[in-house]
């Protein structure tokens, strides 16, 4: 039995037992690991065939565009066409009131008939005043005078047949008929109207294959056009690009296109210059007036480099990307790049085959920082045999 000295021992060894801090296994010195590096999802860049394409607002127009306007101020008569309607040359249009010309011709006519008359009479009296001169039974001064009243006579003759020809023309006139093969537009002008000459515009005949589509180049522009030219502008020649329409639903117009004009100067207003291509339309799909996109291939290149506008960094116009070098470590390479691909860049330096670029992750990376990269496909793997589309810069 322990005594009350030895309980009183072994109580206070408890307490102090239980007021001692116990350390297993931990050391003072240990700092905590570090976290491990940054994922983030690269690309491995691969030379493929890239063709870019660059686009204009072009408006579409007919070679054969006539406005129909009378020679004839008169009162119109009959319209023999349909609105709309396909024509062919010499068909018959308009019709304008012909009795007043019908007696303008009459008149004249009747003024040649008698001034011929005239003619006849001097003609007759010169000579019988040249048989008198000869046996000088008249004067010298009626002889000039016989012959100066034929050639008078002759002269009037000749103004009168010539206002014979202008009333029939005018005549003519009052009968229009197509001028070419085309497609007529709708009448300004109802049977019953005035008309004016040279002024009142009757309809307007339209051509409609092939068919023009005119549209403006900046001047930049036209330096890269030209570039893919092989030969000048003004010259006709197979070896310039093939250029293709978009309609405004959208859809790609079949025919391609040739360049038909460039203009020779450019509008010192606008920095712009016209320019127009000429395209078959034998369906008539295509109508003077529509809008359209012309699309022209003006970048191509069998080993282009193209990577996502997500990776590159814009400062101050230059252009960088973050590449994983082969210690895992990120390095900033500046780039350079004039065309997009959609949401693509085309690279024209400054990338290598086989390079890894960051395309994800960006903005928390550093040069020289480790990280843990991750192959992605790309958007130009994974369309990979598509129609490169249109492009800007």
């Amino acid at each position: 039995m322990m005594n009350r000295n030895t309980v009183w021992n072994v109580t206070r060894w408890a307490i102090a037992a239980a007021m001692t801090p116990v350390v297993v296994g931990c050391d003072s010195n240990a700092k905590p690991a570090p976290p491990p590096p940054p994922k983030v999802s690269v690309i491995e860049v691969k030379p493929r065939p890239v063709t870019v394409y660059d686009e204009y607002v072009g408006q579409t127009q007919a070679p054969g565009t006539i406005e129909i306007r009378s020679q004839a101020t008169g009162l119109l008569e009959r319209q023999a066409f349909i609105d709309g309607a396909h024509v062919n040359k010499g068909d018959l249009l308009y019709v304008i009131d012909q009795r007043p010309f019908q007696a303008q011709l009459e008149q004249a006519l009747a003024s040649l008939a008698q001034a011929e008359a005239n003619l006849l009479n001097a003609r007759q009296t010169l000579a019988r005043n040249a048989n008198l001169i000869a046996q000088k039974a008249v004067s010298q001064q009626d002889y000039d005078n016989a012959v100066a009243q034929e050639h008078a006579s002759a002269a009037l003759v000749d103004a009168q047949k010539a206002l014979v020809r202008n009333a029939e023309l005018n005549l003519e006139y009052t009968t229009l008929r197509a001028p070419r093969d085309g497609f007529i537009s709708s009448s300004q002008v109802k049977p019953g109207s005035m008309i004016t000459a040279q002024q009142t515009l009757l309809t307007t005949l339209y051509s409609s294959d092939p068919m023009w589509v005119t549209f403006t180049l900046s001047e930049y522009q036209f330096l890269e056009l030209q570039k893919r030219l092989k030969h000048p502008p003004d010259e006709r020649s197979g070896d310039a690009p093939p250029f293709r329409l978009r309609l405004a639903d959208g859809t790609d117009y079949p025919l391609l296109g040739a360049l038909d004009f460039i203009d020779s100067a450019i509008d010192q207003k606008s920095g712009t210059l016209q320019a127009r291509i000429s395209v078959r339309n034998p369906e008539r799909q295509l109508r003077p007036g529509m809008f359209a996109r012309v699309i022209v291939p003006g970048f191509e290149s069998r080993n282009a480099i193209r990577i996502p506008q997500g990776a590159v960094q814009e400062l101050q116009g230059l252009k960088s990307v973050y590449v994983v070098a082969a210690s895992d470590k990120v390095e900033s390479r500046q780039i350079a790049a004039n065309y997009r691909v959609g949401n693509d860049w085309v690279v024209d330096s400054g990338l290598s085959p086989g390079d890894r670029v960051v395309v994800e992750g960006v903005s928390k990376l550093k040069p020289g920082i480790p990280v843990q990269p991750m192959i992605v496909a790309s958007a130009a793997e994974s369309n990979a045999g598509a129609v490169t589309g249109p492009t800007s810069r």
